[in-house]
């Protein structure tokens, strides 16, 4: 039997809220998509000031802010090559803001980008853009619930237990075979041809998400923080919520980088 923890009602709420809200911005497309991932991108670069405790944070906040914002703007109306370029640089820049903790300063700035811009890349304009977005939540959400559900029904060894204390192989795994399911599910209602190379993406994008999750989770605890804030109910902060997803999204478009195609959506699910 899965058993909940006492926050589960506040988590559900709060997923189904922020579930929500991606949908809609994502069937909206354009510039409403843009600013959604935008203002969040721009919440986790907050969040990430705060665990990191860093120095001069005013100023480094607004550089990293503005770093965001041209490269939202760029993306609009180039293409997601500058935009990333203009992210990199905001990021250098952010590192003489704050010399003695440079590392940290430029990592929250690639971290928020992440967070923003290559699901922007990937939404574009069309239909398919739609369908990119939606198997990626589908790959990223589903991962993220079965492993939950199967870690707490099943148990077993600890995934690393120095690093992330409650996460279990069995849901790990749980989790992957789920997250490759759900995206299939996504590209065989979009009427994607080639449905096994995508199962297989969805097993890279699957993976790539909890080796986000887990990331993140070596951070705050090399920081000392159990949450990366306060905003979501029952979550911690946006960055305990995208940080699979950032890096799921970073690997997608590493996909399509490899393989291009006439769009960003093209490259990622045209097989």
């Amino acid at each position: 039997m899965v058993t909940f923890g006492s926050d589960f009602r506040h988590r559900l709420l709060s997923a189904i809220v922020l579930v929500a809200a991606a949908l809609a911005t994502a069937y909206a497309g354009g510039a409403v998509f843009s600013a959604f991932w935008t203002i969040a991108g721009i919440a986790v670069l907050w969040e990430w000031g705060d665990i990191a405790r860093l120095e001069n944070r005013r100023t480094w906040l607004a550089v990293g802010t503005v770093a965001l914002v041209a490269g939202a703007v760029i993306l609009n109306l180039y293409d997601y090559h500058l935009a990333l370029t203009a992210v990199m640089l905001g990021a250098a820049a952010c590192a003489f803001c704050v010399p003695r903790q440079s590392g940290f300063a430029v990592a929250g700035v690639l971290v928020a980008g992440a967070a923003a811009l290559p699901i922007v890349a990937l939404r574009g304009e069309g239909t398919l853009g739609l369908v990119a977005v939606l198997y990626l939540c589908a790959v990223v959400w589903a991962t993220d619930i079965f492993a939950y559900l199967v870690g707490r029904s099943v148990g077993g060894p600890k995934l690393w237990p120095r690093i992330s204390p409650n996460k279990t192989r069995s849901g790990a795994i749980g989790g992957t075979v789920a997250g490759v399911l759900a995206g299939l599910v996504v590209a065989f209602v979009a009427g994607l041809p080639s449905l096994l190379p995508l199962a297989a993406l969805g097993l890279v994008l699957s993976i790539a998400s909890q080796v986000g999750d887990l990331a993140e989770s070596a951070i705050k605890r090399h920081l000392g923080v159990k949450d990366a804030g306060r905003l979501i109910p029952g979550h911690g902060g946006l960055l305990d919520r995208l940080d699979g997803f950032a890096a799921a999204s970073l690997a997608a478009l590493l996909v399509v980088e490899l393989r291009g195609g006439a769009s960003a959506a093209a490259g990622l699910l045209l097989w």
